[in-house]
């Protein structure tokens, strides 16, 4: 498929989500109401940053969490937010998960050989290999201590859990010869539900853990969370079409192209909705509002 036929595809879904009637939701719109979140968000990483002044991984801790979207940690507070809770006590955990994500991030640009992220050099081409597999080290430990200061011992397990599947989805990607595998949509799936969907759905999670949600609300946050973690993924392989993933390329052995981007584009739109109908268990608040816009903005972005 031409570039040119995929962004006249594109422009088909977007007007077929106009006519069912789902949402349109702007990117100003989004950014404005999430800046206030962000804002915080930074302010505590800062913080938790600066109690490591005396370190060595300081200065290249900085340079990693330069630039990041938040949109995980704004997730949690907004959990947390939609079962009234607005208290600082959310916010170790969002910076426990925005650390988690960027000692991934760290690894993934590894193992992909990329040289570029976020417009700028990638971690270990600005610091070295070895600096940065001890940054991520650096980073856990950092993970471990904030998780230690909730009494509540579910924060470390859902932690640790997150942890531990994205692991097992990026060893299941480093596993496939796209030269030689034929990848099902199976397999396929179960890669980005763990590289990716699980720890939105730990983030949702926590929110609703730290909030003291009932256990409907915290199945239904979490289920919120996974949804929107697998729409997500399944977009940003759609944006990233062109950079020859080992995954996408492994189901090219079995389908072709316009078959993987049609599949692609319909089951980010299906978690898209699955995200939302988890909502309907939650009073309409601002915080549950804005995780809906989320969602749809989720498949619309373009970024």
């Amino acid at each position: 498929m031409s570039n040119k036929c995929y962004i006249e595809c594109e422009r088909r879904i977007f007007r077929a989500i106009t006519l069912d009637g789902r949402k349109s939701v702007s990117l100003a719109s989004i950014e404005g109401r999430m800046r206030p979140y962000i804002s915080r968000i930074d302010d505590a990483l800062s913080a938790e940053l600066a109690s490591y002044a005396y370190s060595r991984f300081h200065d290249p801790l900085v340079f990693a969490e330069e630039g990041g979207k938040r949109v995980r940690p704004v997730m949690l507070m907004l959990s947390a937010e939609a079962l009234g809770c607005k208290e600082d006590s959310v916010l170790g955990a969002a910076v426990a998960v925005e650390l988690l994500h960027t000692e991934s991030i760290v690894h993934d640009d590894i193992i992909d050989e990329e040289a570029v992220r976020r417009s700028r050099a990638t971690f270990h081409v600005k610091y070295g290999y070895s600096a940065s597999l001890l940054t991520a080290d650096f980073v856990f430990s950092m993970i471990l201590a904030i998780a230690a200061k909730y009494d509540d011992r579910r924060i470390a397990e859902e932690i640790s859990n997150a942890a531990l599947h994205m692991a097992e989805g990026e060893y299941s990607e480093l596993t496939i010869d796209p030269k030689v595998y034929n990848l099902t949509w199976d397999e396929y799936l179960n890669i980005i539900a763990d590289k990716t969907a699980s720890l939105f759905e730990a983030s949702l999670k926590l929110g609703a853990l730290i909030a003291d949600g009932t256990e409907n609300e915290v199945s239904a946050l979490a289920g919120y969370g996974r949804s929107v973690g697998m729409a997500y993924q399944l977009k940003d392989d759609l944006l990233d079409w062109r950079s020859n993933d080992k995954v996408t390329a492994g189901l090219l052995k079995k389908y072709s192209e316009s078959e993987v981007v049609g599949k692609i584009t319909a089951l980010s739109q299906t978690y898209t909705e699955e995200a939302k109908r988890h909502l309907l268990v939650l009073r309409r608040t601002e915080a549950s509002s804005l995780l809906s816009d989320l969602a749809d903005f989720t498949v619309q972005r373009k970024f």
